[in-house]
């Protein structure tokens, strides 16, 4: 049985992984949910599973719940409940699925408690990759893939030295655009982006499919979670999203993990690691399924690979910024204050405006952060 803690129980990875724990009630314990501001759902998954305890972002809400869960379980709030749930001490791994940086802190906080910590949230490797692997490495946990890419190379590598590896081939669905020419980009609007062909996801990550930053992300995450540098990192076109990537040796071989779309896979991969346990839940028909292709990405209409791949080269504060400038354009684009080649745009000139720290500290990317979601913003 392991006690999992969960960051962002309410929104898709999260309640992907209360299914995986429903599936398996004899070796997945809900020790703690955080949610953002759903406090029907969180109240909902509460009485059902019986976590020790929650929180939430708004503390009006959290006052709410401990009406609500008196006697039932403790409510936290804010980036303090975060640290509360992912620090409990009988916590075996935090599943950490907020969107965006706010699981910098708890994950670091989970790591220097001792607990291993599955990631889901892009965002953490992408901005302090650097700085959460070494500490990983100085308490001794493990830092586990949610994304279904990571996940796949992690289970293909299956504990192979770096020095075998020729490349990483993370496998990219191409978007709801992968066949619109960059002509008809300028007119793109956010229901059409929000329409992913492959995925339902939430909306940040479903804009970042479009515009393959995701994939960008991706490529810096991959480079820290496997200790690879960016050149060995690739990115190839899938558009069935049944490769979900693969590891190229230096023998020429590659292996590849494949399986029917379905998060829960890669969830109860890193809930349960090292083991392998049963599930009914992905059911892969080759024969059905007929044809799998594979394109070259297109970087001239998806210029967010190249600028991911330089911002990895370059490293120091300005994945940091890569990474807080597309959160910003994406909400502007979201909230119709800016086209959809404008998402791309933005981050470029941030990009370009930034001064570069190298091996940073925490508060210099916490600061890098700030200032790009100020100049973005501009």
């Amino acid at each position: 049985m392991k006690n999992v803690v969960v960051l962002g129980s309410t929104g898709s990875i999260g309640t992907s992984t209360i299914k995986v724990a429903e599936d398996l009630p004899d070796q997945i314990r809900l020790l703690a949910l955080a949610a953002g501001n759903n406090l029907d759902l969180l109240l909902e998954q509460t009485w059902k599973h019986r976590p020790v305890a929650v929180s939430l972002v708004d503390e009006a809400k959290a006052q709410q719940a401990r009406t609500a869960l008196a006697g039932v379980a403790e409510v936290y709030s804010g980036a303090e409940g975060l640290i509360q749930l992912a620090t409990l001490p009988a916590a075996d791994i935090v599943l950490i699925a907020i969107v965006g940086t706010a699981g910098l802190a708890p994950a670091l906080a989970a790591i220097r408690a001792g607990k291993d910590i599955a990631i889901a949230s892009k965002e953490i490797l992408v901005m302090a990759g650097e700085i959460v692997m070494s500490e990983a490495r100085k308490y001794g946990v493990q830092v586990l893939a949610v994304d279904s890419e990571h996940s796949a190379i992690f289970q293909c590598l299956d504990g192979k030295p770096g020095d075998s590896v020729r490349n990483l081939w993370l496998t990219a669905s191409g978007g709801p655009f992968r066949k619109t020419p960059k002509a008809d980009f300028a007119e793109i609007t956010v229901e059409r982006a929000l329409k992913h062909p492959s995925w339902v996801m939430g909306r940040k990550i479903t804009i970042d499919s479009a515009t393959l930053f995701n994939k960008g992300l991706e490529m810096i995450e991959a480079r820290w979670l496997f200790d690879i540098e960016m050149a060995r990192v690739k990115v190839v076109v899938h558009p069935q999203s049944v490769v979900h990537s693969m590891v190229e040796f230096v023998d020429g071989s590659m292996i590849a993990q494949m399986s029917t779309p379905d998060m829960c896979l890669p969830i109860q991969y890193a809930l349960t690691y090292p083991r392998r346990v049963g599930s009914e839940r992905v059911q892969t028909n080759l024969a059905q399924l007929g044809t799998l292709t594979f394109e070259e990405p297109d970087v001239d209409r998806f210029p967010a690979l190249d600028l991911a791949r330089r911002a990895g080269e370059i490293g120091g504060t300005l994945p940091a910024v890569l990474n807080a400038a597309n959160e910003m354009a994406v909400d502007a684009f979201v909230n119709r204050r800016l086209s959809f080649l404008g998402i791309t745009e933005t981050v470029r000139q941030t990009m370009e405006r930034h001064r570069v720290v190298e091996h940073p500290t925490l508060e210099q990317l916490l600061a890098a952060d700030a200032w790009a979601r100020v100049e973005a913003a501009r």
